[in-house]
């Protein structure tokens, strides 16, 4: 088995599509899944609020990249790129629930030996987490960037992804 055949990435959107921008990570998945063909080495999924029910997916994986409301501190609809150490800080501070459950499915991974190689997330800082279907336009406005973001991270893993807009003609 060649190391491209093991590589394995999961590309996570997680969030609460009920909860106005901290939707963002289910929205860019959905996204993803529609206008991308990733080869077989990819999963795209929408997570949702699933927290540990994610676990079995986390096995094997090389690489994993979620895509998340995150509180910054910053003006609302700043993108940020976090990794490595700088992730469990990211989560100390909670958005929403299900940020406690990505925390958890994190470590009870961990602890099962399945932590990936390397784990990225982008995020962007929401503008409003209340009770709300859809993203204020802040967190909309970089929907596209968020999108570009996630598949620069495939690139730099290797990973080559089709358009479906080109992938027909």
């Amino acid at each position: 088995m060649t190391v491209e055949s093991a590589i394995s990435v999961l590309v996570l959107g997680i969030g609460n599509l009920v909860m106005s921008d901290d939707g963002v990570g289910v929205v860019v998945a959905q996204q993803l899944q529609q206008r991308y063909r990733f080869p077989g080495t990819v999963e795209v999924i929408d997570g949702g609020t699933l927290g540990l029910d994610l676990l079995p997916k986390l096995e094997n994986i090389t690489y994993l990249i979620m895509i998340d409301a995150v509180e910054t501190g910053e003006k609302p609809g700043t993108c940020v790129r976090l990794r490595g150490q700088e992730l469990p800080i990211a989560l100390q501070t909670k958005v929403s629930p299900h940020q406690m459950g990505l925390k958890d499915l994190l470590a009870v991974s961990e602890l099962m030996g399945h932590s990936p190689k390397e784990m990225v997330l982008i995020g962007v800082q929401p503008g409003s987490i209340e009770m709300n279907v859809g993203l204020t336009a802040e967190v909309e406005a970089q929907l596209e960037t968020l999108i570009s973001n996630v598949l620069t991270e495939l690139a730099i893993f290797g990973i080559e992804v089709v358009s479906v807009d080109t992938a027909g003609r």
